[in-house]
């Protein structure tokens, strides 16, 4: 079981993407773990024949603890299948994915391991073309031997062209936060068919853990801002086809609330403060941590020292954690030593909320749904592009004086932003 970071004791193995006899290359992904920081795609340690399976999906173990031993090459034919054998265990973090399957860019609401990357990459496969590929993966997911399929079908001429792009419906799956298991004693409590009985995950059950702990921990108090973004959605339509030729990703809202957030706490530094008894520890830099919906639950990556950052690198590096946790590419590090937290609900839609601090911070801002409104600007009643944005804080540290100050110097960055700003 590799060792995740220094304060992972523990990993669960969620999948093996191999079984018993199957043939492994290096850096091939070999399964998939969970810990209670991040889900990690782990690639195989060396090429051979994966010949014994000693920790099974959905247990838990200590790092460092062997789960699998793998033949290697050319040594069968001499002195039997498991006379030499290496353990697949890492001694340092996993590897960060080839930078040629990096750069292809990948459409949202699909998700493409660095192995298909690098396939199509090499075999001129267009994004277009992969998004028409069905795959016979978990969820749909495009596997090896789907794409190496189209690869041979494609030479062969017995492949259809992909269709042209054009509008298209995603479904969007749930979280995978939870599977059916088998509970004989909650069965009899529970009959079927008119309940299911399912399994928690690791990560949310760690999820629920912190939550609890963060409630108990300290004492919550809410502060909500209606704040105008009408500048900044007149900003992102007009540069956002540009944006997206020059960059390679689409323009999203996030940099903008983290520029105005980052602002905010250079002008209130005790927001970026932890507490430990009766010490109050502030933070000289600013780590942003940005909770994204995966498969596996929600995950808060980090932009480290987002205060040397200009707009472009935040967008930037908004889009590098967003990627590479839904591809499960985040490292250790990536979810470590946050000092604020900020919480995009609105992006399923949702007007506003109270959101839990992300312990050890004290304070966590939830941004609401943008939506066209009437407002009433200087006597006139005007449509505006509205959102509710709150401010959950840690009341031992933030006094409501502070908390509302705070808030108040988000919104004013964001309906004061400089529209002069050009990619």
């Amino acid at each position: 079981m590799p060792q995740m970071g220094e304060s992972i004791a523990e990993g669960t193995i969620v999948k093996w993407h191999k079984k018993v006899g199957d043939r492994v290359r290096k850096d091939e992904i070999l399964l998939e773990i969970s810990t209670d920081k991040v889900d990690s795609e782990i690639p195989s340690p060396a090429s051979g024949v994966l010949a014994e399976i000693i920790v099974q999906e959905q247990k838990t173990v200590e790092v460092r603890t062997v789960i699998a031993y793998i033949e290697s090459e050319g040594v069968a034919s001499v002195e039997g299948p498991l006379a030499h054998r290496e353990e697949a265990q890492h001694e340092a973090e996993i590897p960060v994915p080839p930078a040629q399957a990096m750069q292809v860019r990948v459409p949202e609401g699909r998700f493409y391991s660095p192995l298909v990357l690098s396939i199509a990459q090499s075999e001129g496969i267009s994004m277009v073309e992969l998004e028409s590929l069905p795959g016979t993966g978990e969820n749909g997911r495009l596997t090896k031997k789907d794409i190496l399929s189209y690869v041979e079908a494609k030479k062969s001429g017995a492949a259809r062209p992909a269709p042209p792009a054009g509008p298209t419906v995603k479904a969007i799956p749930g979280p995978l936060v939870a599977t059916p298991v088998d509970s004989p004693e909650l069965r009899k409590k529970y009959p079927p068919p008119g309940y299911d009985i399912l399994q928690m995950s690791n990560v949310l059950q760690k999820m629920a853990q912190h939550m609890v702990q963060s409630v108990h921990t300290s004492p919550h108090v809410a502060a909500v801002h209606e704040v105008d973004m009408t500048a900044i959605v007149k900003h992102r339509t007009e540069h956002a086809a540009e944006f997206e030729k020059a960059e390679g990703f689409k323009l999203t809202f996030t940099p903008y609330i983290v520029e105005a957030v980052v602002k905010a706490i250079k002008k209130f530094p005790l927001i970026n403060s932890s507490l430990e008894g009766d010490k109050i520890i502030r933070k000289n830099f600013i780590n942003i941590g940005l909770a994204v919906a995966s498969e596996s639950g929600l995950i808060v990556p980090i932009i480290k020292h987002a205060e040397e950052k200009n707009f472009m690198g935040l967008a930037r590096a908004v889009n590098d954690l967003s990627t590479r946790t839904r591809s499960k590419k985040l490292s250790p590090d990536d979810i470590q030593g946050g000092t604020f937290t900020i919480s995009n609900y609105g992006v399923f839609g949702t007007m506003f909320g109270t959101p839990i601090i992300n312990q050890p911070q004290v304070a966590i801002l939830g941004t609401g749904a943008i939506t066209k409104r009437v407002a009433v600007i200087d006597d006139a009643i005007a449509i505006r592009s509205m959102a509710f944005f709150t401010l959950s804080f840690d009341h031992r540290i933030v006094d409501g004086a502070l908390g509302g100050m705070f808030l108040d110097a988000v919104v004013k960055n964001l309906e004061q932003f400089d529209t002069a700003l050009k990619f």
